[in-house]
This record gives C-alpha cells, structure tokens and sequence, in this order.
C-alpha cells in the first residue's frame, strides 16, 4: 500500500525525534566516558577492569594464539564465546584500551535504540490510534528510545567491559526480525530470508548469553497470535535449524575438547549452585551477590567434572529442602525486579563469610580475602557511584518500572501485541530466578520494559486529550 504524504510527513519527523535522542544518548555517553575514564582506564597502573576481566583475557589469548581459553593455548569453554571473539577483533583492528571498548558499546547501544523504536512502532501501528495526530506506536518507540538513552544503569555499565551491550543488541535484533517476521502476510522469498537471519542472530545470540530458548519458544507462540498455526511454524523452521545449527559447531568443538557433551559452558552447574544452596537466602537477604560463594568439590576447580558435581549439589538442595523452596524462589524474584541495584554491596578486601547456626550471614575480618574480591569490586562501595548513583537509579528506574506495571494492565487490551513484550519479561525473569538474578543479569531487558512504561504515559495523554476536547 502506497503511503500518504500526510503519513510520509510524520516518518520524516519522528526521524528526526529518533536522530535527536541517539544524539543526545551519543553525548551523554562520550561524557560519561571521558568523566569515568580514571575509573575505567584498565591500562592504568593500579586500575583493575571494571566489567569482566575474563573476556578481555580470552580476546587476548584468542589473538596471540588462535585458541580460546583462559589459559594461553589452552582451550575450554568457561563463559560463551562470542563477545570475547568480537572483543578480539576490536583489539585487533584498534587496539586494547578502554576507549575502544567504550566507543564499540556506545555504538551497540544506539543501534539498540533504533531498533526498540522501530520494534516499538511496528509493533503497536496494528491499534490504528493515534495522539496529537501520530500512530501511537511512534510516540512509544520514542518514549522508550529516550527512557533507555538517559537510564543511567546501562550508561554506566555498557561503558566497562562486559557482554550486556553485546547480549542487548543482539536481544533487540531477534525481537525486531521476529516482528518483521510475523508482519509478512506470504511464505514468499523475503519471509524465508528474514526466518533464516532471525535463525541466525538467535544462534548468536545463544553463544553471548545461553538463556534465548526459552524467548524463542514463547515468540514462536506470539507469532501464532496473528497467523494460523501451519503459517506460524513454517516460519519457525528456517529459526530453529539455523540457530542448532549455529550452536552445533560450538557443542562439537566442546566435545572434541571434553569428551562429553557440553552444551554451551563448564561453569552453569556453578551458576544453578549459587542460585540454589544454603547460602543462597541469607547472602540475598544480607544485599550481597551469591557469586562470591563456591563449594567443596572433588574435581579440579575448573574442570568440567567439578561443574557436573556442582550442578548434582544444587538438584541435591532442591531434593531435600522442599519446604524452603518457595521462600527460596521469592528471594530470588525480589532481587531480580529489585528497583534498587542488586546487590546493595560487595565484599571488602580482609573479609570472609561465614553462616550461623540459625542460617544468617556472619561477616568476619579475616587475613584472606574471598577468593575473587579486588579493588574493582570494593570500590562501588564508595564515592560517587554509590552515593549518587545508586539513588539516581532508584528515582529513574523506579518511576519507569512503576509506569511500565501500569502499562502492562493497561495493554490487556492489545495483547496481540504486548504478549511479546511480556514473553521477554517473563523468560528473562524465570531464568534468572531459577539460577541466580541481579540487577545487571536484569538490565539488557529494562529497554523493552520501557515500551510498557511509554504505552502507559501514551495511554495517559491519549485519555487526556480526548477529556480535553470533550471540555
């Protein structure tokens, strides 16, 4: 269908609306760059990396040996491997620092941007209503555009080194092509090429974060809220093959490795052990963060035998402590939608835990750190990222999240639609629950929360409009 000026007009201008948010967020991120830089400066002497320091020790070692592994020349598969690849080609092309790595995220972030808006508006012009004379799913691509262009959480960490901005866009790309995906009304040459890229960026995206599965499966379901069944899973086989496909290579290269199958890493029994262990309530209730916890295994550490045992220890606490799995589940989804950042604090350097009688968190002064506590760690304890920012984030976020609980009973109404926007939250938050939440494993998905936020701001102003003309 041919566009109307009228309608070619207002494209035009909402563009111009998303180029002034993506520049505003291009600003505010450059500042914060140069602003943080003596913190984020990992080549600075004294200076620990903020983020992770594994990837930047796998993209090192991927580059002066060809093997990826934490150990140079030694393979394993410890962490998903592709943010550690595509960091190695930015420290191949431009060179290891900080600038670099900041610069890379802050294009990941507004790529990001412009797909929510264009998800956003794609996905709520089905409605047909309209404010101030413009299709409702403009004004809340931008709203949400602009709510994650200033949400200082992610301006903050998609500037250290770590896979949230990577994991972000790619999350974005997947939502996008699965609403391009369902909007083609034939299985025609274009529908085949979007389900096989969709299959692609899901099996990408699958070897950054291993938790898309389950998204897959629930916007295999959304897709048949607007096609017949046969329609909805004809586009879903290119998706699947090519994603399996993709996560076959990686699952023979581990077995060539190991021996044994090996899905995707040799640390998701630690992970399901954090998330599900004596430790695990009161380390959560105490505001701490369970990774700082580990058990007695017999295995070498980081073997692959030490995570099977790890992963029998925790479907051994969920076997025999049945009465405390509900307040164990509970715990974990306060933490997870906690609108302050979880964990509240980290360990200091000089200290250890230990657990009462009665099974609260004991914290003694000690010789030795726990194992794994640095600088980086202790340092958001203090200064202006824990005094400042930590109530900026409670004021920005907790205003967002409140309005997007109140879009989320408002979109009722357009659950053809919203059903997506709820599939992201509700697989996001089973995962985490199930394993071990925090505010960063939370945060790649507070951007498509965000559309819920800008659905009810737009669903306000459209009420008070009418009210107005009705005066």
């Amino acid at each position: 269908m041919m566009m109307t000026w009228q309608a070619w007009t207002q494209r035009q201008s909402s563009a111009r609306y998303l180029q002034a948010i993506l520049g505003a967020a291009l600003l505010i991120r450059l500042l914060a760059l140069l602003l943080l830089a003596p913190t984020l400066d990992f080549s600075r002497e004294g200076n620990a990396i903020h983020g992770s320091e594994a990837y930047d020790a796998y993209a090192q070692n991927l580059l002066a040996s060809g093997v990826y592994g934490r150990v140079l020349g030694v393979p394993d598969a410890q962490i998903p491997p592709l943010y550690s690849v595509a960091l190695a080609l930015v420290y191949g092309l431009f060179g290891r620092g900080f600038v670099q790595v900041g610069l890379f995220h802050i294009a990941l972030d507004l790529a990001s941007m412009a797909l929510l808006y264009d998800s956003a508006r794609r996905l709520f012009a089905p409605t047909g209503r309209a404010l101030w004379g413009r299709p409702w799913g403009e004004w809340i691509g931008l709203g949400a555009a602009l709510a994650f262009a200033g949400y200082p959480y992610l301006i903050f960490q998609n500037l250290t080194l770590i896979d949230t901005p990577f994991w972000i866009t790619l999350l974005h790309l997947f939502v996008w092509l699965m609403i391009l995906l369902r909007e083609r009304p034939t299985l025609d040459g274009k529908t085949w090429a979007l389900a096989a890229l969709a299959g692609l960026v899901l099996g990408l995206a699958t070897l950054t974060r291993p938790i898309t599965p389950l998204l897959a499966a629930l916007l295999g379901l959304w897709l048949w809220t607007r096609l017949s069944l046969a329609q909805a899973v004809l586009r879903l086989l290119p998706v699947a093959t090519l994603s399996l496909a993709i996560m076959s290579l990686w699952i023979a290269r581990n077995y060539g490795i190991f021996g044994a199958f090996v899905p995707m890493t040799t640390t998701s029994g630690a992970n399901l052990w954090q998330g599900n262990s004596v430790w695990t309530i009161p380390v959560f209730r105490a505001g701490y963060d369970v990774q700082w916890t580990a058990p007695d295994v017999q295995a070498p550490r980081d073997s692959r035998e030490a995570d099977a045992e790890r992963f029998a220890l925790a479907l051994a606490y969920w076997r025999d402590n049945p009465d405390r799995l509900l307040e164990l589940f509970w715990v974990k989804f306060l933490v997870h939608w906690s609108i302050d950042i979880a964990p509240r604090f980290n360990p200091q350097e000089g200290e250890q835990w230990r657990l009462s009688p009665d099974g609260q968190l004991i914290i003694v002064q000690a010789e030795t750190s726990i194992e794994g506590v640095t600088s980086a760690n202790t340092s958001y304890n203090q200064g202006l990222l824990d005094t400042i920012g930590r109530p900026v984030h409670l004021l920005y976020y907790g205003t967002l999240f409140l309005l997007a609980c109140i879009g989320f009973g408002l979109s009722w109404r357009d659950w053809r639609e919203a059903s997506l926007l709820w599939a992201v939250q509700f697989s996001m938050t089973f995962i985490y629950v199930l394993f071990h939440p925090s505010t960063r494993y939370r945060a790649p998905s507070d951007p498509l929360l965000f559309v819920l936020s800008a659905y009810a701001l737009v669903t306000m102003l459209s009420w008070w409009q009418a009210r107005a003309k009705r005066a």
